[in-house]
């Protein structure tokens, strides 16, 4: 257990792969997590079922990606919950094994992905030479073209540094999502796209971001196979401090 921005205590738990729908896993503030026996509200639940949230989504097209850079998010990585780690350690210390440290508890050196939840296959994590990458679960290019480009830039930086949105992946399963969202991408790893449609959904619905018409049919598909499925909740405030600025 450690705290997190706001004093709100984020609980480490596995996720668990391989169950048939995904109903019982969550994904919250503490990324991911296991409810007993996919009992309702159990885990990082607590916002109602994620099918049901699909519908509060706003549909519009696809806005065009000019003007996106990633600097418009503020520089990477900032520690917008003032705990003096940078929001990439925060997540790999909450979401590795037998993690190990640096000049401290901040800056982490090694761990294991174990599992990844985009492949399923443990992964090693060793500074300088990652096979991990942080994912935003809704990417930063995907939230600029669906409303994001009309934000003040506090609101950008909050989300780029949400653990909500954010998760330590395999970096070559990664890399081949891009910008995509539920209508272009899904992990490889079935066992998991519950949990991923659900957290983007849950990403999109904190921040106001619209969904188009594809993805949100592919949303509710994908969360017709796991209709118990919680819709995640946490994560930081919407708005990051004021010391903080993006171009």
């Amino acid at each position: 257990m450690r705290v997190r921005g706001g004093g709100v205590a984020a609980v480490v738990l596995v996720v668990g792969f391989g169950v048939a729908g995904c109903e019982g896993t969550t994904l919250g503030s503490a990324g991911p997590e296991e409810s007993a026996s996919g009992a309702a509200g159990g885990g990082g639940g607590g916002g109602g079922a994620a099918l049901a949230a699909v519908d509060s989504l706003t549909v519009k097209g696809r806005a065009p990606k000019t003007g996106y850079d990633r600097d418009r998010f503020g520089s990477a990585w900032a520690d917008t919950d003032s705990n003096k780690c940078d929001t990439r350690d925060d997540i790999l210390k909450r979401d590795l094994k037998n993690v190990k440290f640096t000049g401290g508890t901040c800056k982490v050196v090694s761990g294991t992905l174990d599992p990844d939840p985009y492949s399923g296959k443990e992964v090693t994590y060793k500074r300088g030479r990652s096979l991990v990458d942080i994912d935003h679960l809704v990417a930063l290019s995907d939230a600029w073209q669906k409303g994001a480009k009309y934000w003040d830039a506090s609101k950008r930086i909050a989300l780029a540094n949400d653990p909500l949105n954010l998760l330590s992946v395999d970096a070559s399963t990664n890399r081949s999502k891009g910008d995509g969202d539920t209508a272009t991408w899904l992990p490889p790893n079935k066992g998991y796209r519950c949990v991923y449609v659900a957290a983007q959904v849950a990403v999109k619905k904190k921040y106001g971001l619209w969904v188009t018409s594809g993805e949100k049919a592919a949303m509710r598909k994908a969360l017709s196979a796991c209709p118990g499925q919680k819709l995640p909740s946490g994560g930081n405030p919407t708005q990051a401090p004021k010391r903080f600025t993006a171009h």
